[in-house]
């Protein structure tokens, strides 16, 4: 399985052009990834046959969350499910780096009511123990967590990757995530036996309006100041001819 990291409803039509199956649905990548709109929802699920695993974050920065930002993400949550979302991606932390056991349960017990997949996203590279962190999601019976190893990139994370799934692969399903492309995305599977991998893909379309004369609304650094990242279907399918 690769799953394709989606910023829009356009990144969505390019990964199912790729071979795609199934997506992770966001916006504002460049955040790490936030809340789609239910617009982009609604338009891939009406126009393509791609399982659809949507992003629930608020806010950039990390994953310890106000009462005001969870009502937030339980609304979210529930407005996803109610117009087709698959599952969610969702990711709640104490100030301490462990599972927010409440909060994370409240979650999980709107996508049940849906039969939505429960996917725990990279937050949990941000906690402080990983072994107890993974008990506990199984203990709450989250479906999938989607990890790095606990560094910025899975490769680098590799041997966690592998004791995760080891250890706990028969009870949770467990997806690689971060700088993994079609060079690299059978060789994890092969030294992990993790299954599934998850990528962006990433590309760059230009935009001549991010920049006016004495103001600018870039966000990537040079040489794609004014461009703004979009999934590469060539990408996406270069990846899943890889594993295939």
């Amino acid at each position: 399985m690769i799953e394709v990291c989606c910023g829009s409803y356009d990144d969505a039509l390019a990964s199912e052009r790729g071979g795609a199956s199934r997506i992770e649905l966001n916006s504002a990548l460049y955040l790490g990834g936030l809340t789609p709109s239910l617009a982009s929802l609604i338009l891939t699920k009406k126009n393509t046959n791609l399982k659809v695993i949507t992003m629930v974050r608020p806010r950039g920065a990390g994953f310890c969350y106000t009462d005001e930002e969870f009502e937030t993400m339980l609304c979210d949550t529930r407005l996803m499910m109610e117009n087709g979302a698959d599952g969610i991606a969702f990711g709640c932390l104490t100030k301490d780096g462990e599972i927010d056991v409440e909060q994370t349960k409240q979650i999980i017990d709107i996508i049940q009511e849906y039969n939505g997949e429960v996917v725990f996203h990279r937050a949990f590279d941000c906690v402080k123990n990983a072994d107890e962190a993974m008990e506990t999601l199984i203990s709450l019976h989250v479906d999938r967590v989607l990890t790095s190893g606990l560094k910025a990139k899975a490769m680098d994370g590799i041997d966690m990757i592998a004791h995760l799934q080891k250890k706990y692969g028969d009870k949770i399903q467990i997806l690689a995530g971060s700088g993994m492309n079609a060079s690299n995305a059978l060789e994890m599977m092969e030294k992990t036996d993790i299954s599934q991998v998850h990528s962006s893909c990433k590309s760059w379309r230009n935009d001549p309006t991010t920049s006016g004369e004495d103001v600018n609304y870039c966000y990537a650094a040079a040489p794609h100041e004014n461009d703004y990242d979009v999934v590469s279907e060539e990408l996406v399918r270069k990846i899943v001819n890889s594993v295939c």
